[in-house]
């Protein structure tokens, strides 16, 4: 993997350059009970359902191969010999600096993939949360100016091993980003049920260009919280999905251009809607990746996309 300069984030939409795609590699069998940490592969171990390394690495290899026939120079972590498939929990862009995040610790050697990406990144360029900050990408959002961040207050965070993102992570998105307006969402989280575990933020809300997006209203612990969603985008524009569709990972599309979406090719109600909304839908194949709860947003880390003229 080449190093990597000139990082440039603010939205979830600008016109995507480059992009660290996770591999798959590595993964082998699957994990025993005890070692999982999300009630969706909890599910799978128990089932005898949990994806193999091959289906996982066909379907992450045709959704780099999209990118790049988009345009989009893609990046792929080097193999450590373990599960690298959702790059955006090991780090985020924002603005022009690059954020290690300070996730669980089950998945923290999977950051020593960014090594060579960063070697050649002023030192000026990369922040590291420091304790006891806790956060990860998939709880990350930024939309031109604001900061949307899913996370758990201390209660729950205490409390749920699927809570990734604090209370101190908001402060300290605040303090050291004071040009970005930082929201906090609280989100409803569980151990043992995948259906009422809101992961990241990007399992329950998929803001997308052209000014829509689709919301799991059930994924927020405030309804202040959906309210403020739906006043900011309009209700017309919002398609709330299902909490069987939450768990699908519907909310969990990747935007490369403001206007282009790539979405599983199961989800057919929402890239129907997506379509008729005028975006156009690159579908691929992921169902058996979304076994482990996460989907194309949470296989991509943007690293580059175009800055407004």
């Amino acid at each position: 993997m080449k190093a990597v300069s000139g990082f440039h984030v603010v939205d979830e939409w600008s016109p995507l350059e480059t992009v660290l795609v996770g591999i798959g590699v590595g993964m082998g069998a699957p994990p025993r009970l005890e070692d999982t940490y999300d009630p969706k592969s909890r599910e799978h171990v128990l089932s005898g359902t949990y994806p193999s390394e091959s289906a996982v690495r066909a379907e992450v290899t045709a959704f780099r191969e999209k990118l790049k026939s988009l345009g989009v120079e893609v990046l792929t972590p080097s193999p450590l010999g373990t599960n690298q498939v959702f790059t955006r929990d090991i780090g985020f862009v924002l603005g022009e600096t690059f954020i290690k995040t300070a996730m669980v610790e089950d998945r923290a050697e999977e950051q020593l993939a960014l090594t060579d990406i960063l070697a050649d990144v002023p030192v000026a360029c990369i922040m590291t949360p420091p304790p006891p900050v806790r956060i990860e990408g998939g709880d990350v959002m930024p939309i031109h100016g604001s900061l949307w961040v899913g996370y758990s207050e201390d209660e729950d965070f205490e409390s749920f091993t699927t809570s990734r993102t604090n209370a101190a992570a908001l402060k300290w998105l605040q303090s050291s980003f004071p040009e970005w307006k930082v929201r906090g969402f609280q989100l409803n989280k569980s151990d043992t049920d995948p259906r009422k575990n809101a992961l990241h933020l990007d399992c329950a809300l998929g803001p997308l260009g052209l000014g829509h997006a689709i919301i799991h209203p059930e994924g927020f612990k405030q309804q202040r919280d959906v309210d403020f969603l739906i006043q900011t985008f309009g209700e017309r524009k919002c398609l709330f999905i299902s909490e069987q569709e939450m768990y699908d990972m519907n909310c969990n599309l990747f935007s490369v251009n403001e206007s282009t979406v790539i979405s599983s090719s199961a989800f057919h109600r929402i890239n129907a809607q997506l379509r008729n909304w005028g975006y156009t839908v690159h579908e691929v194949p992921f169902s058996e990746t979304a076994k482990m709860e996460g989907l194309l947003r949470c296989a991509t880390l943007p690293l580059r996309r175009s800055p407004r003229s």
